[in-house]
């Protein structure tokens, strides 16, 4: 298993819209996750400076995460529903220039 954590923006007129997305998250895209294998995934709101941040965990218990992500980004529920969710963040500089919305986070600690 190994754990992966990430940040990206969110926009602030989108934040209320984002919350209600993730509070009635649609099956399909719950099961892809989960056929993907990624596990105890969480999504965390905070906010610096005036600006909103969202960081990501998850763990992947997976031998192909490459190729879990390209099943993934091919299936047609999920990416209805990152229509809905890419609008609402905001990438940071980093993954802006690879054309993605989450940025990687380097693990720098850990304990079971």
């Amino acid at each position: 298993m190994k754990r992966y954590g990430s940040i990206t923006g969110l926009r602030p007129e989108k934040a209320a819209y984002y919350k209600k997305l993730h509070a009635a998250c649609w099956p399909g895209v719950q099961r892809q996750i989960t056929e993907c294998n990624i596990q105890n995934y969480s999504i965390f709101l905070k906010e610096i400076d005036g600006k909103l941040f969202l960081f990501s965990y998850f763990e992947y218990t997976g031998s192909d995460f490459d190729a879990d992500m390209k099943k993934m980004a091919a299936d047609p529920e999920t990416q209805n529903w990152w229509k809905e969710t890419d609008p609402c963040q905001k990438p940071l500089p980093d993954a802006m220039q690879k054309g993605e919305i989450w940025s990687m986070a380097e693990e720098v600690f850990h304990q079971d």
